[in-house]
C-alpha cells in the first residue's frame, strides 16, 4: 500500500525539482517519501518538470481538500500518486476517483499509482484511477529493501533484533529504486499505459534471511525475532502512541499479508526496464558502506 507499513512513505527530504525544458510536466504526490522522492529525482535528471504536490510544500495539495487539485493538476501531463493514509482506506476509491476526474479534466493524460501486492482491499482504488481519457497504471508492491534503513525496521537493526510479525513466510523484498524507475517509464513512456505490474526482487527471502544478509554486510550482530501479528500491533499502541483503531487495522493487515500469498516472483522489471531488479545483498552492502546502520 502506499502507506502501509510495507512502504511507509515518510516525508524525510526537500522536494526536487527540474528547470523548465519544454518537456511535460509531472506531478508528484508523495513525492518526499521512499518512491516519491526517487521518481522526482529521476524524472528531474531526465529533465522534465517536476511538481511535488504536499500539505507544506511550495506547490499545496491535500488529499482532504479539492481545492488544492487543480493548482496542482495545472499544466501536468502526467502525475505519480502514493495516496495518503492507504491505498486500503475505506475512503481512498472515492477521493482517487473524483482526483482522476479532475486530472482527465485537466488534460493530465497518464497517472502510475502505487499500489499493494496482493491485497483484495486495494483493488477499489486501483480501479478508481481508471477514468477515460486517463492511461492509467498500477504499481504493485510487497515490502521494500528500504524499510530496513528508512522505516519502521530500521529500530530493529540497530537494535539487533528485527522484531516483526512474518514467521517464516517468504518475500519477494523490491528495491524502491526498481519501483522509481518502473514508474517514470510508465509516466513518460510512448506506449500504452493502461498496465498494471508485480514489482518483486529477484529472489525469496525470510525475514530471518533478510537479517542475515544485513549481519554479514554490517558486521554486526541482527537477528530476526518472529511475533504475533496481536502482540505485534498491541506494542505499536503502546509503545509509539499508535491510535487504538490504526494498531487493529495494522494486526488484520499483517495476518493477511504475511501469509505466504506474496511468495512469488514476477519477471516485471525486466519486462518494463530490460534489466532485472536489484538484489538485497547489493543492497545491504550499499547500505551499510553508507554508514544508515552505523548508529
Amino acid at each position: 500500500m502506499t502507506t502501509q507499513p510495507t512502504q511507509t512513505e515518510a516525508t524525510e527530504t526537500q522536494p526536487t525539482r527540474s528547470q523548465p525544458t519544454g518537456r511535460t510536466t509531472v506531478l508528484v504526490l508523495g513525492g518526499t517519501g521512499k518512491t516519491g522522492r526517487r521518481v522526482a529525482d529521476r524524472l528531474s535528471r531526465a529533465g522534465h518538470p517536476v511538481r511535488i504536490g504536499s500539505r507544506s510544500g511550495e506547490t499545496p495539495f491535500d488529499w482532504e481538500d479539492p481545492r488544492t487539485w487543480e493548482p496542482a493538476l495545472d499544466g501536468a501531463a502526467a502525475a505519480y500518486i502514493a495516496y495518503y493514509p492507504d491505498v486500503c482506506d475505506p475512503g481512498a476509491a472515492t477521493t482517487l476517483r473524483a482526483f482522476a476526474q479532475r486530472a482527465a479534466e485537466r488534460g493530465t493524460r497518464r497517472l502510475v499509482l502505487l499500489s499493494a501486492r496482493g491485497v483484495e482491499a486495494a483493488l477499489p482504488a486501483e480501479e478508481a484511477v481508471r477514468v477515460p481519457g486517463v492511461a492509467a497504471t498500477v504499481l504493485r508492491a510487497s515490502w521494500f529493501f528500504q524499510n530496513f534503513d528508512e522505516g519502521i525496521l530500521r529500530a530493529g537493526v540497530l537494535d539487533g533484533e528485527i522484531v516483526f510479525p512474518a514467521g517464516d513466510v517468504k518475500e519477494p523484498f523490491v528495491d524502491a529504486d526498481d519501483i522509481a524507475e518502473v514508474a517514470v517509464a510508465a509516466l513518460t513512456g510512448d506506449g500504452p499505459g493502461d498496465r498494471t505490474y508485480e514489482i518483486t526482487g529477484p529472489r525469496l527471502l525470510t525475514f530471518a534471511e533478510a537479517a542475515a544478509e544485513i549481519a554479514g554486510a554490517t558486521g554486526r550482530a541482527v537477528r530476526y525475532v518472529p511475533v504475533s501479528a496481536e502482540s505485534y500491533g498491541t506494542a505499536l499502541v503502546r509503545d509509539h502512541g499508535l491510535p487504538d483503531e490504526l494498531g487493529a487495522f495494522l494486526t488484520e493487515l499483517f495476518a493477511t499479508l504475511l501469509d505466504g500469498r506474496n511468495a512469488h516472483l514476477t519477471d516485471d522489471v525486466r519486462r518494463v526496464l530490460g534489466r532485472g531488479p536489484g538484489d538485497f545483498a547489493d543492497y545491504a552492502r550499499q547500505a551499510a558502506r553508507g554508514g544508515v546502520w552505523a548508529g
